[in-house]
């Protein structure tokens, strides 16, 4: 399989592996799930009835009072314990490693088969402003939510997309299922594409 090369006559040689796999629907939202999942914080809490400060002594007689009822404590009052009380816990979810690099490879079949991946020879800006991207980007007609991916993006690059909401920048180390699915367009540098091949394939 071979990929154009965006403002080149050359085209650049790919393993069908990474980039021409069969769609799996239930593979990719399984890893794209697991992975929002990890970003959870998990850190919410609320108090049962025991642990609501108060007495626990029954608040009037049994009998002679109307409805009969005991602590004040209990979740059907206001200041009470909550029923079934939220508890700090982690939301990750164990995912093999194999499965997660067929999900992204995957992911970049797909990309590829909806036309979605424009692959240049490098991307580079010469300052961290933000005006030098956005003229890039303007020639490469990438849509609203354009994902850039570089062999290693320096400092020039990411502070130039920094202030621009949905252009998001990242090296292959830092790929992940969420940014790809979410992206209109995928710019990949030919460097970033044979260090994607060396990690997937």
């Amino acid at each position: 399989m071979e990929l154009n090369i965006n403002g080149s006559a050359s085209k650049l040689a790919v393993s069908d592996a990474v980039f021409g796999r069969d769609f799996s629907e239930d593979l990719v939202h399984q890893v794209v799930v697991a992975y929002r999942n990890a970003g959870r914080a998990g850190t919410k809490a609320q108090k049962t009835r025991s642990e609501v400060n108060g007495t626990t002594k029954k608040s009037k007689k049994q009998k002679g009072g109307g409805a009969r009822h005991g602590a004040l404590t209990a979740p059907i009052f206001v200041g009470g314990g909550v029923t079934f009380a939220a508890k700090p816990r982690s939301f990750a979810q164990k995912v093999n490693r194999k499965m997660y690099r067929a999900a992204i490879a995957t992911i970049l079949s797909e990309l590829n088969r909806q036309g979605r991946i424009t692959v240049v020879e490098s991307f580079e800006v010469d300052a961290p402003k933000t005006s030098g991207l956005v003229a890039k980007l303007a020639g490469l007609n990438v849509g609203q939510r354009p994902l850039i991916v570089t062999e290693d993006a320096t400092d020039n690059l990411y502070l130039s997309a920094r202030n621009l909401p949905y252009v998001q920048v990242r090296d292959v180390q830092g790929l992940d299922p969420v940014s790809l699915v979410g992206a209109d367009t995928v710019v990949v540098t030919t460097d970033a594409v044979k260090k994607i091949e060396e990690w997937l394939a």
